[in-house]
């Protein structure tokens, strides 16, 4: 009888309170969850981030949340996750560039680059000038084998930004792909005076002055890169390579035995000492080097491109090796 007395004359202002309480509440612990898995986040303990921004989640939808916990969810390397939490984002605002670009990645990262291609577009309905959108495009079409489109869209998203190194060098790879060579190290040289401290762009260079037939200039482009970083495992490879091209077979194998003591799991490494070591004559040292690239690495183009070579090792070694 009581409560149906208090709930008959209890006034609005008290009902508002206590929804106002509740409310409080709910924002209170949504607060603790979010900044709990920021600072869980900035740890580097991602599985206790993800409990926190979901739980923080289920309090309510917030964009920064979930931007966070796409993020989050990446750096797990937990794309599919990501991918789902990226696109409850673009559900609450569907014309925000940034979550597209963010989606645009992480297809990318999954190997699903064919899949890029609508949210850029959407992209430059929004922002017809927008160079990232056209860049992603390019490196979609180029995985479709579209050298043509690629290059065209490259060359419009560096129309749209003339600061745009990255979009520099991969139209230097496509050209260098194409054989246009002038025009690939033109965009090689650009991308590096724009972005000095960038090692793939000299790495890029040195190829292409490889194929230009200027070994000594790429040879100097390679080591640019190894004095600056001794792990890049491309220049390691292209320097040792460069030994094996101009016959110095003893020179190539001592380098990557250093680079093998460097990284024992280096499978273009043991691919390319292989290689060298077939040229001195040594088969059974070249074919166990064979086989440890191929245990690291099996589908390594350097691994596959010694396989074919060799084909005839089994035979060779039959009984002794296996």
């Amino acid at each position: 009888m009581g409560s149906f007395f208090s709930s008959l004359f209890s006034s609005p202002k008290q009902d508002n309170d206590s929804e106002e309480a509740k409310k409080n509440e709910q924002d209170s612990k949504f607060d603790v969850f979010k900044y709990d898995g920021m600072s869980y986040q900035k740890m580097g303990k991602l599985n206790d981030a993800i409990r926190c921004y979901t739980q923080a989640l289920l309090i309510k939808d917030d964009e920064e949340v979930l931007a966070s916990l796409v993020t989050t969810y990446t750096m797990a390397d937990r794309g599919d996750d990501a991918l789902e939490t990226v696109g409850r984002l673009i559900d609450l605002n569907p014309d925000a560039i940034e979550p597209r670009i963010s989606r645009a990645n992480i297809l990318f990262m999954l190997d699903r680059d064919a899949e890029v291609v609508p949210d850029c577009e959407h992209i430059l309905e929004i922002d017809p000038k927008n160079a990232l959108a056209c860049y992603l495009i390019a490196k979609s079409k180029r995985t479709a084998d579209d050298k043509i489109g690629a290059v065209a869209d490259l060359t419009k998203a560096i129309s749209f930004n003339a600061e745009f190194p990255a979009a520099f060098s991969l139209r230097a790879e496509i050209l260098l792909d194409m054989m246009q060579l002038d025009e690939a190290l033109a965009d090689a040289e650009e991308a590096i005076r724009l972005d000095p401290e960038e090692e793939n762009s000299y790495v890029l260079r040195g190829q292409i002055f490889e194929k230009m037939g200027n070994l000594e200039k790429a040879h100097d482009d390679y080591q640019k890169v190894l004095d600056l970083n001794p792990f890049n495992e491309k220049a390691a490879v292209n320097v040792g390579r460069l030994m094996i091209l101009q016959k110095d077979f003893d020179g190539a194998i001592a380098f990557f035995d250093d680079a093998i003591d460097t990284n024992p799991n280096f499978a273009a490494a043991y691919a390319e000492r292989g290689h060298a070591k077939k040229e001195k004559g040594d088969e059974k040292g070249a074919l166990e080097d064979l086989k440890k690239s191929l245990e690291l690495d099996p589908e390594s183009e350097e691994a596959k491109k010694m396989n074919g070579k060799h084909s005839n090792f089994d035979d060779m070694y039959k009984g002794g090796i296996f």
